[in-house]
């Protein structure tokens, strides 16, 4: 066998070499947080209950409203309900739960110890199963596995014949069937053939027909369009049994008889049935051309498409229809589709999804015989295309073929190749086959060739026979494939038509009565031989066939005589010809020669002219048909063989001369054709590489070819990567060459000796399949083999004879298998190998072991030599390719930098491979490859590395490129090569570019691209292992501490080593960084990164956030790190994340400032502060997080650190910083207690402060949404960006990189808008609407309802999950504290974030186990909340209170039964406790009127929760303490119920006084809602004019504020309490501040309203007056300027007096005016 076509059919049938990294899936690039499986993840969470879930609609709470209403008006109907009623109704309803033994006296500890454990059973153990993984378009790191290289189809259409009728039926009809595109004026695909003859019709030909193989009577085809399009048609061509009378004559019978006339015209028809009979007798095997017609392929599909009808009925004739074709094709284009319809161009051509069609075409044209030829049909079927056809005006043949058309099935049964060979899935040969029908592509199609294909098309086009002496009329072709010159030599190899033979002989073109001068329309297809000789040639016999039946007249007379040399100088001869023909047989020896050379004595046709045109077209994955290809592979082969002089066209190469030459064809691929380059590609860059790797032997002298190889392999590579640029990856790697390394690359002296075909032992691991390479889709090896041919052919024989035969048995073992899935081989399996070493320890690299091809390894160099006859002077690959690669320079070292990563990825594969083929996938990293090359590759890594940075400016896209191409390289030697060495090799990088980034003005998109080259290394799937994570930090060996701790900047640390280590593990100090080196580096990214005083790196941001989270939320979905000890493990390599992100408070987005609506007591609102100014953090958040309530213009002091320096810092996205604080609790979740307790107990309490400002940003964060809000934000059509500034920003100031630049460009520069609202991950739009589209595609814009549940199922345990994180963290904080008892300023802290999350939005899970450390915290520390942080005390019990009212149950019983406690703790204290009365009857007030859906009913049962408390607590009830609790609940809820009825009678002004008069009395304790209360009363009063009831309340407030004033302050000139007020009104003396449990007014937060001062009392009483006089009661006024006075003469208020006076001036004066009246 020729050795080229055994190279290709290697090539082809081969089993890939695949490298499996054992663990590879888990790493970041493999292992994405894609939606599919975090919803697998997210299975089975518990649905949480949250109250705003559970709260019902405005509508609905309405109804229940009047319902309520009613009910507590039945109970007594008078409209004033009685104080007995109220208490009458509270004594009914129904407590909930008790919680056991709350009442019972525990140690601390224990109740700690419980708490813990319920807090920590059935948590969810992943948080980032939670988090949506932040939005990348394409994470840098991800690489995907290539395609496996298979055969090219197009769109694939399954074209079914089913039934050909004509009016009459009298012979048999033959049909074929092709694709032509009229815009390429290009036949697309091969014929089909199909015979719908009936049994009977086809019984007149038996004579002349052999038996048909079961192949030739396919009537379903399957086409493949690669570039489908408008231009696309169908054409039916139908040819008769020839007979006398040219094609019209013969017509005419099918164009008048009837199928309706058939009994009238029956004797006509038995005439012509009989003539019919005749001819079929004499001529049966010859043929004529009958009719065609064509059908538009796009309108069927078009049509088919819109209408709404399981498959489509469609009629086409001619005669009829009134409209035209261009309308028709319109009117179809209906419905939704139109649009993507009539778009002009390919897209618009789908084939791959439209509904089946059942065509019926009524009519066709018969064919003209002088209008034959290709180029009359192209001319024909674009005439069709308009309205005034002329094909109209003719007159049709009728008749009805039925054809069925839809999308071929992916693997359809019983399918036949092109080659006839069987497609896997072939139960049963005896069914009616499926044929494939090859494609000829309209335009060059760039795959390489993967099965083996050589097969011979031949198209005679024409014949002149105008000038040829005697008689030739009926002219037929007959054509041979001979392989000799004798008449026996013709081979079996043209392929049948239909109903016939598989193979022939020869075959006989249709024939055109009586002209001399005919065109064809036939297509021969050859199967070529394996190997051709020079003696092989296609020969071509002319006939004249006499059609009358004549005395002595033989049926066919030879007329002529040419032939065509298959091989010329051994290349395939293809192309168009004009041939002379000969008039007698050519004579010995022609086939040598061409026709065209005049050989003596021969008579030639018209002096020797071309007067044959044929054309010969080769479709072959054997013969290049490039000549410098075919040079190339000639001179490679030749060195195989060994044998000079070399014959190479029409040169003799010697082998003096060879080397020269061998190096000039390699340089002269460059000139070759690209399409035929792609085709053999794989043999090509296998030859090169071999070529590298076994320098040739040439007259003695070994000829190094490293460096053309290289040269060529670049130029290669680069003018694939030019030209096909669809085909490139996100990291611009071509596909085609990505899978050449992945499967077809392997090192060349592991190829075997020969090919052998059938199963053998595998190798390899059990976890994987092997990917056996049949006719080039995977197959399972142990096939047996299947010979996939037909038993009609003559040639089976049981061994392999021709070469012919080889290649059949090679690939006929394997069979054809089109699934292209990867197998399991059955076959014995070898033991897995690197079962699993320990964890530190690197992954072994599985390989798939090829099928036996190797014999043993020692065995090579002689195979080798044998083959070759030249010493196997063996090189390894990689160690040449890198040596080339450091030394080569200019142009050459441009183009492989240019594609870095094809020469990467082929010295990796290469590495693997020489480890696996020697046995050292077990030797010790350090011993596996030689020195020189590790110098070589560092060498190459330094140089790599200088020149990213110092071209990153110029050529950004190709830097990009080879920066990720170099990570990757590093990140494939992690698995081969020894751990430190590529450390060195990282590190140096590093070196490089740290250099240069000091001299750089604007440093980001360095940085940017070191971000980059690391996040591509740390996705390596070992990644938590080369870390080495197991190894705790040992102490610095330096003598005196202080040295190392100044060193990692660790500030309020003790110096002993203990603690030293403990501050190292969270610092980035230089043993973490030595420790853990690659965490070290990302960590210090992260640090340097988000240092606000970095300059110009805010844009990258959310890069190196998302780098974190990434790497976080792998290892978090890691099988390998499930177990709660490894993980904690894990997490100690993020330690330090959260000293850093203590560090970014100041900048981190600010997401408390939604919650000041949520009734949070603050006094400033949001306008306060300049909201644009972007400053560090607002000034209300920043209260807030103080604590404080009044506006202060100090920062307060957790913010010391960012205060004092000064600068303004930009804030991160709420995106960032979500991310962020989602790594911060993952770390919080998985780390060691006891460390992170030890940490904290080093920590000053400005740090610890500041953790706990982080936690409280945390609740804010990751709040519950809410399912409304999800709702809401799903009928937005569009939800807007929440943090559009800060995306901008990210995108003009950062991260750059070529794609992002040219998206900045394509957009303008954009400006800045502030940022929206407050959603946290929902953002799905990247830029200003104006600017671009709307990404619509990422999100469908209307979520089902089931999808929303998920999002809201998903957010709520994530919710519940971070708070309890917090919970957990706060719970560490305080023990902390409890062991140190010096921080106890820290409480306060802990309590605000505590209070701060029962004000959020949460579930009732979180809320039990938040109340129950509330409990804790006040039992171990009572007097924080009663004596120092009573301002959280005032807060606490609004929360308490508000949960109280919830509609969940559990929360209710929680609530109250901490509300109880705090009673009973503030009791035990002082015997009373009037501070929570006072604090609860507080917060009810503002309760009641600030909530909107405040429900009575659930507080109504929480009240009787705590009475029932009250009257259960054994210990306390001898004491006062029930009773109070009693009084207190009493008044509660007449409270309650009157400020419900007051919103019922909110139009009966009496009532609603009375109302507001009975609940002034309820808060008889509370002076400051006393007071708000009556101004309430007097605003109401003097609303309705009624001035004098609204004195009369004023002078009320002022006799409560009189009665505190005296309490606080001893002034003589000041009112002496309310005794003072009685001359006014003697009801003043209730406001008398005299019962047991008055608070007096100097503790915090009483009476500190701004009435309670001298300036409001006398505000108060000018009011008063002001009433009185209004009210015309003179001598009230008086009275209250009697009090007035001596406050204003005390101040020497000379103006005021004089106003007093004027007053009282006319007070008195209208007195006297009146009495004089009445007088």
């Amino acid at each position: 066998m020729d050795p080229h076509v055994r190279d290709c059919i290697r090539s082809y049938t081969e089993d890939w070499a695949i490298v499996i990294r054992k663990y590879h899936k888990l790493g970041t690039g493999f292992n994405p947080n894609t939606l599919d499986k975090q919803k697998e993840r997210q299975k089975g969470l518990p649905k949480q209950v949250f109250e705003s879930d559970e709260a019902p609609d405005g509508n609905n709470y309405q109804d229940e409203q009047d319902d309520l209403k009613r009910r507590s008006m039945s109970i007594d109907d008078t409209p004033r309900g009685s104080w007995a009623c109220s208490i009458f109704d509270l004594k009914n309803s129904l407590p909930d739960a008790l919680l056991p033994n709350l009442l019972d006296r525990t140690p601390n500890e224990e109740i700690d110890r419980q708490n813990d454990d319920q807090r920590k059973s059935n948590r969810h153990k992943e948080l980032f199963a939670l988090h949506p993984s932040p939005d990348e378009e394409d994470p840098i790191e991800r690489l995907s596995v290539p395609d496996v290289p298979k055969e090219h189809f197009g769109q694939r259409l399954l074209v079914k014949c089913l039934s050909l009728k004509f009016e009459i039926e009298i012979e048999p009809i033959f049909a074929s069937l092709a694709l032509y595109d009229v815009k390429e004026k290009k036949k697309i695909s091969e014929n089909f053939y199909f015979d719908l003859n009936s049994e009977q019709m086809k019984g007149l030909l038996r004579p002349h027909v052999p038996p048909a193989a079961i192949t030739t009577l396919a009537r379903s085809a399957i086409f493949s369009i690669t570039y489908p399009s408008q231009d696309v048609f169908l054409v039916i061509k139908l040819e008769k049994v020839l007979q006398q009378g040219d094609i019209g004559e013969c017509a005419e019978p099918y164009m008048i008889f009837k199928e309706a006339d058939a009994t009238k015209n029956k004797e006509k028809l038995e005439k012509l049935k009989s003539q019919a009979d005749q001819f079929c007798q004499r001529l049966g095997k010859y043929r004529m051309p009958f009719a065609w017609t064509a059908i538009h392929l796009m309108n069927i599909v078009s049509s088919a498409g819109s209408l709404e009808r399981d498959s489509t009925e469609v009629e086409i004739s001619t005669g009829e229809r009134k409209g035209s074709w261009s309308e028709r094709r319109n009117s179809s284009i209906v419905g939704r589709r139109s649009l993507e319809r009539t778009t002009s161009g390919d897209d618009s051509c789908n084939l791959t999804s439209f509904r089946p069609a059942t065509l019926t075409v009524t009519n066709f044209f018969k064919q003209e015989g002088d209008r034959l030829s290709d180029e009359d049909l192209y001319k024909f079927l674009a005439d069709m295309r308009r309205p005034s056809s002329v094909l109209r005006r003719l007159r049709p043949i009728t008749a009805q073929l039925k054809i069925d058309i839809s999308p071929a099935p992916e693997n359809p049964h019983y399918c036949l190749t092109p080659e006839l060979l069987q497609v896997k899935l072939y139960p049963d040969s005896r069914v009616r086959p499926t044929r494939e029908i090859l494609e000829f592509p309209a335009r060059d199609v760039y795959v390489p060739n993967t099965t083996y294909r050589n097969l011979l098309y031949i198209y005679p086009q024409s014949l002149n026979f105008a000038n040829r002496q005697g008689s030739a009329r009926n002219i037929t072709v007959k054509v041979q494939f001979m392989y000799g010159e004798d008449s026996s030599n013709a081979m079996p190899v043209i392929f049948g038509k239909s109903s016939c033979s598989e193979f022939s002989k020869e075959a006989y073109t249709a024939v055109v009565y009586h002209n001399r001068s005919p065109d064809f329309h036939e297509e021969i297809k050859v199967k070529l031989p394996a190997t051709l000789t020079d003696h092989h040639h296609l020969l071509f016999t002319f006939y004249h066939v006499s059609c009358q039946q004549k005395q002595n007249t033989p049926l066919e007379t030879p007329v002529g005589y040419t032939w065509i040399p298959m091989l010329q100088n051994g290349r395939l001869k293809t192309g168009q010809f004009c041939l002379p023909v000969s008039l007698e047989k050519p004579p010995q020896a022609y086939s040598v020669l061409s026709p065209e050379v005049p050989l003596p004595g021969m008579k030639w046709v018209d002096n020797h002219k071309g007067v044959f045109s044929v054309e010969v077209v080769a479709v072959s994955s054997v013969h290049t048909q490039d000549p410098y290809l075919d040079k190339f592979f000639a001179l490679v082969n030749a060195l195989d063989e060994h044998m000079f002089p070399i014959r190479i066209g029409d040169m003799r190469i010697m082998e003096n001369n060879l080397e020269n030459e061998l190096k000039s064809s390699i340089s002269a691929l460059n000139s070759s054709q690209l399409e035929p380059v792609v085709r053999f590609l794989h043999l090509l860059l296998d030859k090169l590489i071999l070529l590298v790797v076994r320098p040739p032997v040439i007259a003695g002298q070994i000829v190094n070819l490293g460096q053309a190889s290289f040269e060529a392999m670049a130029s290669i590579i680069n003018r694939l990567h030019k030209n096909l640029e669809g085909s490139h990856d996100q990291h611009g790697r071509n596909s085609l060459l990505a899978s050449y390394i992945y499967y077809a690359f392997r090192l060349p002296n592991t190829y075997p000796t020969s090919p052998s075909p059938g199963p053998g032992g595998l190798g390899g691991s059990v976890h994987y399949a092997t990917m056996a390479r049949s006719a080039v889709r995977p197959a399972s090896l142990n096939l047996s083999r299947s010979r996939s041919l037909s038993n009609s052919n003559p040639d089976i024989s049981g061994t392999p004879t021709s070469p012919d035969d080889e290649v059949r048995s090679i690939i006929g073992s394997k069979g054809l298998d089109r699934s292209n899935s990867w197998v399991n081989t059955g076959g014995p399996k070898a033991a897995p190998w690197g079962s699993n070493p320990s964890p530190s320890t690197e992954s072994t690299q599985a390989v798939d072991r090829s099928c036996n091809r190797m014999s043993s390894h020692t065995e090579t160099s002689s195979f080798l030599q044998t083959l070759t006859g030249r010493l196997p002077t063996k090189k390894l690959f990689h160690e040449e390719l890198a040596l080339q690669w450091v030394v080569c320079s200019g142009s050459v070292r441009e183009s492989a930098l240019q594609q870095a990563w094809f020469f990467f990825e082929l010295m990796v594969k290469s590495m693997v491979h020489h480890l696996y083929f020697n046995d050292k996938l077990d030797a010790p990293r350090k011993s596996r490859f030689p020195e020189r090359f590790m110098d070589d590759i560092l060498a190459l890594v330094s140089t790599i590395a200088s020149d990213i940075v110092s071209r990153f400016q110029k050529d950004t896209e190709m830097v990009e490129r080879l920066n990720t191409s170099l990570a990757f390289f590093l990140n494939d030697l992690l698995s081969v090569m020894d751990r430190g060495f590529v450390f060195s090799l990282i590190k140096s990088c590093y070196k490089q570019v740290s250099s240069k980034l000091y001299s750089l003005p604007n440093p980001s998109v360095l940085v940017s691209l070191r971000l980059d080259f690391l996040r591509i290394i740390c996705s390596h799937e070992h990644y938590v292992t080369l870390n080495l994570p197991c190894s705790l930090l040992t102490p610095p060996a330096s003598p005196s501490p202080s040295v190392s701790s100044a060193a990692s900047q660790s500030s309020g640390f003790s110096t002993n080593a203990q603690d030293q280590k403990i501050a190292n593990m969270f610092e980035l100090s230089v043993p973490f960084r030595q420790q853990h080196y690659l965490a070290g580096l990302v960590l210090t990214e992260l640090a340097v990164i988000l240092d606000p005083d970095a300059d110009g790196l805010f844009g990258l941001h959310k890069k190196v956030i998302n780098m974190v989270h990434n790497l976080l939320s792998s290892h978090d979905s890691d099988p390998r790190y499930s177990d709660p000890q490894i993980k904690a493990r894990v997490a100690m390599l993020y330690l330090p994340l959260i000293g850093i992100i203590m560090e970014t408070v100041p900048q981190l987005y600010d997401f408390t400032e939604s919650h000041n609506q949520r009734g949070r007591p603050l006094g400033a609102t949001t306008e306060d502060c300049d909201s644009e100014s972007g400053s560090t953090i607002s000034q209300t958040v920043a209260m807030a997080i103080a604590g404080t309530s009044v506006p202060q213009l100090t920062r307060p002091g957790s913010f010391l650190l960012t205060a004092t320096s000064g600068r303004q810092h930009t804030t991160f996205s709420a995106e960032s910083s979500r991310s962020l604080l989602i790594c911060l609790l993952w770390v919080l979740k998985n780390a060691d207690e006891t460390v992170l307790q030890k940490w904290f107990t080093d920590l000053s309490v400005l740090q610890l402060n500041r953790l706990l400002d982080l936690l409280y940003l945390c609740v804010s964060c990751f709040e519950y949404k809410g399912k409304k809000v999800f709702e809401r934000m799903n009928s937005l059509t569009f939800k807007k960006s929440k943090d559009m500034r800060a995306k901008l920003e990210e995108a003009i100031l950062g991260s750059i990189g070529a794609r992002q630049e040219m998206v900045r460009r394509s957009r303008g520069q954009l400006e800045r808008s502030p940022s929206g609202s407050a959603f946290g991950s929902q953002e799905n739009l990247r830029w200003r609407k104006d600017m671009t589209h709307w990404r619509q595609n990422t999100e469908k814009l209307d979520k089902s309802r089931a999808e929303i549940e998920h999002e809201a199922l998903i957010d709520g345990n994530l919710a519940t999950e971070a708070n309890l994180i917090i919970l957990d963290t706060l719970e560490i904080v305080v023990q902390t504290v409890s062991v140190t008892e010096s921080k106890e300023s820290i409480l306060g802290g802990v309590l605000k974030v505590l209070l701060h999350s029962m004000a959020c939005n949460q579930s009732a899970l979180y809320l039990q186990h938040c109340f129950a450390t509330q409990r804790a915290l006040v039992s171990k520390f009572p007097e924080l909340l009663f004596e120092e942080e009573t301002e959280q005390c005032a807060d606490l019990c609004l929360r308490l209170l508000r949960h109280c009212s919830s509609s969940v149950g559990t929360i209710r019983s929680h609530a109250s039964a901490s509300l109880y406690l705090l009673m009973r703790q503030n009791f035990e204290i002082g015997n009373n406790f009037a501070r929570v009365k006072m604090q609860v009857t507080m917060s009810l007030s503002s309760l009641v009127g600030t909530s909107q859906n405040f429900n009575e009913e659930f507080l109504r049962r929480s009240l009787k929760t705590i009475l029932t408390y009250a009257e259960e607590d054994l210990e306390l009830r001898e004491t006062t303490f029930p009773d109070q609790v009693q009084d207190l609940v009493f008044n509660l809820h007449m409270i309650l119920s009157d400020t419900v009825k007051m919103k019922e009678h909110q139009e009966d002004p009496e009532m609603l006084i009375d109302l507001m008069y009975r609940i002034a009395k309820g808060y008889q304790t509370s002076p400051d809602l006393r007071l708000t209360w009556l101004q309430n009363m007097a605003g109401k009063h003097s609303e309705r004019s009624n001035h004098a009831e609204a004195a009369q309340c004023l002078v009320h407030s002022a006799a409560l504020v009189a009665e505190y004033l005296s309490m606080l302050e001893d002034r003589k000139y000041l009112p002496v309490g309310c005794v003072t007020f009685q001359n006014i009104s003697s009801n003043a003396l209730e406001e008398s501040a005299v019962s047991d449990d008055v608070v007096s007014p100097d503790e915090e937060g009483i009476c500190s309203g701004k009435c309670f001062t001298e300036s409001g009392l006398v505000g108060l009483l000018e009011q008063a007056a002001a009433s009185f006089s209004m009210a015309g009661m003179y001598e009230a006024v008086n009275e209250v300027y009697k009090v007035l006075i001596p406050i204003h003469e005390a101040n020497r208020d000379a103006k005021k007096l004089s106003t007093i006076h004027g007053k009282l001036q006319e007070a008195f004066s209208k007195i006297v005016h009146q009495s004089t009246g009445w007088e």
